[in-house]
């Protein structure tokens, strides 16, 4: 059920947004009311974690580092690793950021006989990295309907993603890309056992949303008669908050404007929310210069001191009885 159960639930996703515009004609439900009840739960859930991660105490310097910390001047430091400034924490995080550095070193340890073995783990970070830069590439080619005009730098960018020109209408290079990385993701957690056991039904359940919005988007551009315009009209109407009821333009549009919304809304609750984390890690945003700098606590109250003359004082009768000598004596 941790796999049936997610899949079941974005098919029915799916489903209620054919039925609803196919049939039962609710446009204005599904291309109105939920985009924007999901910008809001995006937006309003997106602060509310930034704000309560940012309350969290941090009492001391805690980067997680495994190169030379700054030290002596003829100690070679390792800047990137171990960064002991600003800019070295901007450049240690652009790298995690931009090629995901640490899952790049990621190592996977094994038994081979009686020897541990322990080797390199590369897919993973390469079919994150597909992923992550397929859908950055994705969301920007779809500003072309959200601006008017439409920017040189998006159409360029658009060019260059169709430009095998496979068939008519052109082959985005990302759409094989993305559905690619996201089936390689979903049958990594399937097949290996150890992370098939960890894996929970909120870790299945984007994984099908996002794989549900690219199936419907790559059906809606090469398979089903789509009014172009009409998307065009229907975005603009949503940016400008002006929104418009368009009915010709297909139910696959709205089954993939839905699942999209569905996706906005859930992500800032859940374990995708990691995209705005990361720049609040306290083990990757801070600079390890615990040696150069001393850290005082601010919020350590002042607490009551016992000294040991006040002790011996206390207990003076007891402690003669037993023998036991007195420094005040």
């Amino acid at each position: 059920m941790r796999i049936v159960g997610p899949l079941i639930l974005t098919l029915a996703l799916a489903a209620v947004a054919w039925v609803g515009t196919q049939y039962a004609g609710l446009y204005a439900v599904f291309g109105i009311v939920i985009p924007y009840l999901a910008l809001a739960s995006f937006v309003g859930g997106f602060v509310f974690r930034l704000v309560k991660w940012g309350k969290s105490a941090v009492p001391f310097r805690i980067p997680t580092t495994c190169g030379q910390q700054k030290s002596l001047p003829w100690v070679k430091q390792n800047k990137i690793e171990n960064p002991s400034s600003f800019a070295g924490v901007v450049g240690r995080m652009l790298l995690e950021v931009l090629v995901f550095r640490s899952l790049f070193r990621n190592t996977k340890t094994e038994k081979q006989g009686e020897v541990l073995g322990v080797g390199s783990a590369k897919w993973l970070w390469l079919g994150a990295l597909v992923f992550h830069w397929s859908m950055l590439i994705i969301v920007l080619r779809h500003l072309r309907f959200f601006l008017e005009p439409v920017p040189g730098a998006i159409m360029a960018l658009e060019g260059a993603d169709a430009f095998f020109q496979i068939g008519l209408p052109a082959l985005y290079l990302t759409d094989l890309l993305i559905v690619s990385a996201l089936t390689f993701l979903f049958v990594r957690r399937v097949v290996i056992p150890r992370v098939r056991y960890l894996s929970l039904p909120n870790d299945f359940f984007p994984l099908f949303l996002l794989l549900g919005v690219v199936i419907a988007g790559i059906a809606m551009r090469y398979f089903f008669r789509v009014d172009i315009e009409g998307v065009k009209e229907v975005a603009m109407g949503l940016v400008t908050l002006h929104p418009v009821v368009v009915a010709g333009i297909g139910p696959i549009f709205y089954v993939h404007l839905f699942l999209a919304s569905v996706l906005i809304g859930y992500f800032p609750w859940s374990k995708l929310m990691h995209a705005g984390g990361i720049v609040l890690s306290p083990t990757r945003n801070q600079a390890n210069d615990s040696r150069a700098v001393r850290h005082v606590n601010p919020w350590n109250p002042d607490l009551p001191v016992h000294t040991y003359a006040e002790y011996e004082d206390e207990f003076k009768d007891k402690l003669v009885k037993a023998g036991l000598p007195l420094d005040a004596e």
